[in-house]
């Protein structure tokens, strides 16, 4: 047969991935059935009032009509999780033929169901813009779990939570290049990896992780300004979403300074082994995202307040870059003169 009319696969068995993370998936705390549904009703509340209280912080938004977020369980919150990694990812990246393909595509399955399940039970929320028409998910034993652990108020963790996410769904809401935009970053990525370098990137959650941290492991130079881009952006909005959860105040949330407190001591906390996860995975670069974006947003909104920080949703070419997170006076110098 001809190489070029061989059936040809995804380069990942995004399947096999929701298989093998729901057989790993860890069951989430024991919460009797009243107790649960009072819990995912009122998350679903909270998530709209939240979003109201982000735009009148941020002055995004305005007209866009308000959605409850979906309350999902950890099966669920994994099945949307590939989906959402699948859509984003799989037209960049290049796809497999022959017996062997498929060979790595299903080793690839396996290694992202594994990623995939150790997540799931750590992440409180998301709002993925690739699914249609956006989707805001609140993994419910997570939040229930993470405001145990705490011991803090219910009622204001969740609300906490749900400002953060409905923070990232106004971003791609209120801002219509900005899925796009990741969504282009993420291809040119992937799609600067030819099929020559496919051994060495056939291992999807590994390339994820360097990623996260290991850019001197890309060799191309087009390949590193990318994540620059790419890294850049995912800081800005992960620090964006934690200023505006800790600034909506304790109006809203009384006990915010607490839940800060003790919620930034258990992102650096855990075990041995779960320390050494959350490296190889990525977790511990995602954390720091968190706080130089955040720390670039507050610097930058204390300098010149929030109606000119959104500038930074004007273009492409007005969001920082990885040097101006770090000096976002260099920044408001470029874009704010």
């Amino acid at each position: 047969m001809n190489p070029a009319t061989q059936d040809r696969s995804a380069p990942v068995d995004w399947a096999l991935a929701v298989t093998t993370a729901t057989r790993l998936v860890r069951p989430g705390p024991i919460v009797p059935r009243a107790e649960a549904d009072i819990a995912v009703h009122r998350l679903r509340e909270l998530a709209v009032d939240a979003e109201v209280h982000v735009r009148e912080l941020t002055g995004l938004g305005h007209g866009l009509p308000l959605k409850q977020g979906e309350v999902v369980d950890r099966p669920a919150w994994v099945r949307a999780a590939v989906q959402g990694l699948a859509a984003l990812t799989e037209p960049a990246l290049p796809k497999q033929s022959g017996a062997f393909g498929g060979v790595l595509a299903g080793t690839a399955g396996v290694q992202a169901g594994v990623v995939i399940a150790f997540l799931s039970g750590r992440v409180l929320g998301q709002y993925d813009p690739f699914s249609a028409g956006g989707r805001l998910l609140l993994v419910a034993p997570n939040i229930v779990g993470a405001q145990r652990a705490l011991d803090v108020s219910g009622e204001d963790f969740s609300m906490w939570v749900c400002l953060h996410e409905g923070t990232h769904r106004l971003q791609f809401t209120a801002v219509p290049w900005l899925a796009d935009h990741f969504a282009g970053l993420v291809a040119a990525l992937l799609g600067s990896m030819d099929e020559g370098s496919a051994p060495r990137l056939r291992d999807l959650p590994k390339r994820l992780r360097e990623a996260g941290g290991l850019i001197e492991l890309l060799q191309s130079p087009c390949q590193r300004e990318v994540l620059d881009r790419l890294i850049a952006l995912s800081t800005l909005l992960e620090g964006h979403a934690d200023h505006v959860m800790d600034a909506v105040g304790p109006d809203v949330v009384p006990s915010v300074r607490t839940i800060r407190e003790r919620f930034t001591a258990r992102r650096q906390g855990g075990g041995v082994l779960d320390r050494l996860l959350r490296s190889l995975l990525g977790v511990e670069a995602k954390v720091r995202q968190y706080a130089e974006g955040a720390a670039f947003t507050g610097h930058v909104v204390d300098a010149v307040g929030m109606e000119r920080f959104n500038t930074v949703w004007t273009s492409p070419d007005t969001l920082p870059t990885r040097a101006e997170i770090a000096d976002p006076a260099g920044w408001l110098r470029r874009v704010n003169p």
